[in-house]
């Protein structure tokens, strides 16, 4: 009797055994349930800061002679971190718009290791997106030595101290916001006439209990081919005033990597003194740029040569009510414009080390260490942000061909002229 149960149990269980290796390759065939979890808006399977990666992508048109934007690569996990823009280059085929690493290097950089404090690896490369200050905050360094405490409209404020220059004793202090590390949700991709592009929302409280109030960020980042727009737009959801800007650091790439023959225009009239190239700590002294290395006005710009930049330009010329920064690489025959959109665009900072085969342009609502009493309270572009109010930052990138640079003089003919010459560097 028991080998006679035996032998029916392992009849009735070969038919399972046999349909098994059956039933598992139908898994992969099966189609999806129209019903069932929808896919992640991302055409990639990475993943940093606990986020898929998002690119935007489009197919570029038949027209070959034109400069044309591909695709861009947004990091939600990093802040909404607009990591990379891809153009189609006549002649040269599809070239990196902005200086960055691999989606693995990166990974392997942001990781908030010692390195990455409060998530300051985010703007070593790509594009982050700077809020609720841009730039430098100098403050009072607390005893331990991780913050520093600084004051707006008599309510003080405590900060991150995750920065200071490479000199010896260099001072510590406060850079570039409280959302490089932060995770954006509710990712929405959408098709467009032309291209794609990607929404986000960042319920950013209080920022971690640095900040006087609460904020909701919603993020838009938009790819045609004619133009890249990022907006994002900040909200007071809390029951106080606060002081709020908006900012971004890209580094934008030089396609021929010849730094020395790129050229820069800066619609910018003042330029804000440093103490130091190390520091990069406001005076709070505005000098005119005309007539000194760092007038870069001129309708084709300037070339860079050998001149380091880590400046703050203010007083803009706006054309149409848009700051308009121009590169231009007449080597690749590139030119990117800049385009600030929002009136709350004050200053440009640019960051342009001899070395590298890039330039940093962000345009940002205000000045450095803009609570700081070296401005004597000057208006330094900090937004008063009421309960309920808003304000947008909104910047866009368009392509286009420079135009042939004026002929030099030639020396020893008489009637020669050249509208290009050459700047002390």
């Amino acid at each position: 009797m028991p080998i006679r149960r035996a032998r029916l149990a392992s009849l009735l269980l070969l038919p399972a055994a046999v349909l098994l290796p059956l039933a598992a390759c139908s898994k992969h065939v099966r189609p999806s349930d129209p019903n069932g979890p929808k896919p992640l808006v991302t055409d990639r399977t990475d993943q940093l800061g606990g986020e898929d990666v998002v690119t935007l992508r489009r197919s570029p048109s038949v027209d070959t002679t034109t400069p044309q934007f591909v695709s861009a690569t947004i990091l939600p996990g990093r802040g909404f971190n607009l990591f990379q823009v891809t153009a189609n280059l006549p002649g040269k085929g599809e070239i990196s718009v902005l200086a960055s690493p691999s989606i693995e290097e990166a990974a392997g950089k942001l990781n908030g290791g010692p390195g990455d404090a409060n998530g300051v690896a985010s703007f070593g490369f790509g594009g982050a997106f700077l809020v609720p200050y841009p730039n430098r905050i100098i403050g009072q360094l607390t005893p331990d030595g991780n913050s520093v405490t600084t004051s707006w409209h008599g309510s003080s404020m405590t900060l991150p101290a995750d920065f200071a220059g490479k000199q010896p004793g260099a001072r510590k202090h406060a850079i570039h916001g409280l959302i490089l590390a932060s995770k954006v949700e509710n990712i929405q991709k959408t098709t467009t006439a032309d291209g794609q592009a990607v929404s986000g929302i960042l319920h950013a409280g209080n920022f971690g209990g640095h900040w006087l109030s609460n904020t909701d960020l919603n993020f838009s980042i938009s790819l045609a081919g004619d133009a890249v727009t990022a907006t994002i737009t900040a909200k007071n959801v809390g029951s106080v005033a606060e002081p709020m800007s908006i900012g971004w650091h890209p580094y934008f790439a030089i396609p021929s990597e010849d730094r020395t023959q790129a050229r820069l225009r800066i619609p910018a009239a003042k330029l804000a003194t440093v103490n130091n190239y190390d520091d990069v700590f406001p005076t709070g002294q505005l000098k005119p740029v005309a007539g000194t290395p760092y007038d870069f006005n001129a309708p084709t710009g300037k070339a860079l040569g050998q001149q380091f930049l880590d400046d703050n330009f203010s007083s803009l010329n706006r054309s149409g009510g848009v700051v308009d920064v121009e590169l231009t690489d007449p080597a690749s025959n590139y030119g990117l414009k800049i385009e600030g959109l929002s009136p709350e665009i004050k200053t440009v900072q640019v960051y342009a080390p001899p070395a590298k085969n890039f330039v940093a342009i962000e345009e940002q609502f205000n000045f450095a260490d803009p609570f700081g009493s070296e401005w004597h309270g000057m208006d330094t572009g900090m937004v008063t942000l009421q309960p309920g109010q808003s304000v947008t930052w909104k910047v866009r990138l368009q392509l286009f061909v420079p135009p042939p640079l004026p002929t030099p003089p030639v020396p020893g003919l008489s009637g020669a002229s050249g509208t290009d010459a050459a700047t002390p560097r």
